[in-house]
C-alpha cells in the first residue's frame, strides 16, 4: 500500500502542480482580485451637510407691522405648530436621494445628512414662520400659562431633489385651527420648485433651505388674509 492509500485525508489534486508545488485554490485567487480592485477603486469619501440655520434669502413679514402692532399682535395670538410635521418615510434617511427613473431613487455620491429631516424641518419651519408671522411660534409643550390661539398643523407630501439634480420640489399642505373652535379650521396648499446654485451637496442643502423659508411665507400669506 503506498502512502497515498494509507493517507485518510487526501489532498486536492487542484492544490498541487505536477512537481509538487502546493497552489492556491481558485476561490482565493478569486478574493485577491476582489481585494485589489477595491484598494484601486476606493469608495468616495462621506460628506455630511446640514440645513443652514439661514435661508440665503431671509425671510420678511407677510404683511408690515408697526412696533406697537406687532407687541400687541404677541399679546394676543399664541401661534402653536403642531406635532410632527409630517414628511414622506423615504427622507427618514442619512442619504440625500436623487430620482432614478420613474419611481426609483440613488444616493448623491457620499453625500450624508448631518441631522435627521424630521427633526431639522420642524424647528427651522418653526424659526421662519415665526418672521414670517411677526411673531412667536411655539412647539410643545407650551410655557407653563400659555395658552394656544392658533394651532397649525403642516405636511411635507413631498420634498425632494428634482429629477435634473438641480433643485428641490416641495408640496405640501396645512390647516390652520382656532385653539377655542370658535371657527372651523383652515386649509391651505402649495407646490413648488426651488432652484439651487449648482448640483452639489452644499447647493442642494441651501436650495431645501430656501424651499422651506418659501413655505412659510406662504402659509403666513395664507393665515393673516
Amino acid at each position: 500500500m503506498n502512502r497515498r492509500q494509507r493517507d485518510p485525508i487526501a489532498r486536492p489534486a487542484s492544490c498541487a502542480t505536477p512537481n509538487g508545488v502546493r497552489r492556491a485554490p481558485a476561490w482565493a485567487a478569486l478574493l485577491l482580485a476582489a481585494w485589489l480592485a477595491g484598494c484601486a477603486n476606493p469608495l468616495p469619501a462621506l460628506q455630511w451637510v446640514r440645513l443652514p440655520a439661514e435661508p440665503a434669502q431671509p425671510v420678511q413679514p407677510a404683511q408690515p407691522v408697526a412696533p406697537l402692532a406687532m407687541a400687541a399682535a404677541r399679546a394676543a395670538t399664541v401661534w402653536q405648530l403642531m406635532a410632527p410635521v409630517g414628511l414622506p418615510g423615504h427622507l427618514d434617511r442619512e442619504p440625500l436621494l436623487l430620482p432614478q427613473g420613474r419611481a426609483g431613487l440613488q444616493p448623491l455620491g457620499g453625500a450624508r445628512w448631518a441631522e435627521p429631516l424630521r427633526e431639522a424641518v420642524p424647528r427651522l419651519l418653526r424659526l421662519d414662520l415665526a418672521r414670517a408671522l411677526a411673531t412667536e411660534v411655539w412647539a410643545a409643550p407650551l410655557p407653563p400659562g400659555l395658552r394656544p390661539t392658533h394651532q397649525l398643523r403642516i405636511d411635507l407630501l413631498a420634498f425632494d431633489i428634482t429629477a435634473d439634480g438641480r433643485g428641490v420640489a416641495l408640496q405640501a399642505r396645512w390647516s390652520l385651527a382656532d385653539a377655542t373652535g370658535a371657527t372651523p379650521p383652515r386649509l391651505g396648499d402649495a407646490s413648488f420648485v426651488t432652484t439651487a446654485t449648482g448640483s452639489d451637496a452644499d447647493s442642494l442643502a441651501a436650495a431645501h433651505r430656501q424651499a422651506l423659508a418659501t413655505l412659510a411665507v406662504r402659509v403666513a400669506a395664507s393665515a393673516t388674509r
